[in-house]
């Protein structure tokens, strides 16, 4: 009996270490909050809203700070003394969290946004957004393929022009400041068809999502 107790708990204690504690990564999530709000509702346009992210997708952004995939000198200094469990643990608490609900500009080009969202730009060979972050903007987290919607606009068009300056390094071997650690180079190859205005676009919309 004892061993099956063993067994149990071994089962469990791995489960817990695979998922993540909440309770636990509220604790460690105190320094994440001058940037990322309460509850990772960042109330700063150039910083992400966290909360209501999924899991995987948050864990593999910590990760990718911290082995230089992705690149961010605050971020680096923030994740370098977490260890694995540190980050599923935080990654587990702004998971469960409740976004705040985001607005688009009066003035900005929701139409055009919706359409390339939507329906792509045929063109431009940009495939349509909805196809990996879904109809409400909610992603496919078992895919680690992230939640959009009410992200605020600025944070999105920023992150939308780095992926695309990294075909722009690539075609002229410039060495602006990029993004590249997209699954399988999607939103690099996506970006590099979309001009200013379109992404500006894009953003205004899924931070509405109308």
């Amino acid at each position: 009996m004892s061993k099956l107790i063993f067994i149990f708990i071994f089962v469990l204690s791995s489960a817990l270490h695979a998922s993540g504690n909440p309770a636990t990564g509220e604790k460690k999530s105190m320094a994440c909050l001058g940037c990322h709000g309460p509850n990772g509702n960042s109330v700063m346009p150039t910083f992400p809203k966290l909360a209501g992210q999924g899991r995987g997708y948050l864990v593999k952004q910590l990760q990718d700070y911290k082995s230089g995939a992705r690149v961010n000198p605050i971020m680096a200094g923030q994740v370098a003394s977490l260890s694995e469990q540190d980050m599923n643990d935080i990654a587990s608490y702004f998971s469960i969290q409740q976004i705040t609900q985001g607005s688009a500009k009066n003035d900005a080009n929701i139409e055009l946004g919706e359409k390339i969202y939507r329906g792509g730009k045929k063109d431009g060979e940009v495939a349509p957004c909805i196809s990996c972050h879904g109809p409400e903007g909610l992603g496919i987290p078992s895919a680690n393929f992230p939640a959009l919607a009410f992200q605020h606009s600025m944070y999105l068009a920023n992150q939308l022009k780095a992926f695309r300056q990294y075909t722009l390094n690539k075609q002229t071997g410039a060495a602006l400041e990029s993004r590249s650690n997209d699954y399988e180079g999607m939103m690099t190859s996506l970006t590099k068809g979309l001009t200013n205005t379109e992404i500006e676009a894009i953003s205004e919309y899924i931070s509405g999502l109308h």
